[in-house]
């Protein structure tokens, strides 16, 4: 059964940033979708230095509790599929401090959807047992981290 994204207004800008600038509503996989929109946004930030991009994570992910959980309560669905702006940070996460380039992009992506949708402990834990906007962005940003650490492995 597909959850109704009736409750959902592109221009309330709390909607519109949970819902990926709307690559959320994709009918299909979502979460890829958001991923996805979340790589141009990536090469935006990828030229700021080190803090400054780790200073936009930390607010990204704190705003993100805020955001996500409004947007869920508003859809009235604890973590309605079309709430993407976790995937956002969890794709920003894994490519901190990675070399750009179109390999690092696309192992970068895959391996976050991996860990994002296969959800290995703590991941599944974490998704099960914590709940609201915090829930739904600490899932994605430990599934970042993970996917991360791999990444430092691959391409330092």
């Amino acid at each position: 059964m597909t959850k109704s994204t009736a409750n959902f207004r592109l221009l309330n800008p709390v909607h519109f940033l949970a819902l990926g600038f709307g690559s959320g509503l994709a009918p299909k996989a979502p979460g890829t979708f958001g991923t996805l929109a979340a790589v141009p946004l990536f090469l935006l930030l990828a030229p700021l230095s080190s803090p400054l991009y780790l200073l936009l994570l930390i607010v990204m992910s704190v705003a993100g509790i805020y955001i996500c959980g409004k947007a869920a309560e508003d859809a009235g669905v604890p973590d309605h599929g079309a709430i993407v702006w976790d995937e956002f940070v969890g794709f920003l996460i894994t490519m901190f401090l990675i070399p750009i380039s179109w390999q690092s992009i696309l192992v970068g992506f895959l391996l976050f959807r991996l860990f994002d949708i296969f959800k290995p402990w703590p991941i599944s834990y974490l998704d099960k047992n914590c709940h609201g906007g915090l829930g739904i962005m600490l899932d994605d940003i430990v599934a970042g981290i993970a996917a991360w650490a791999c990444m430092m492995f691959i391409f330092k």
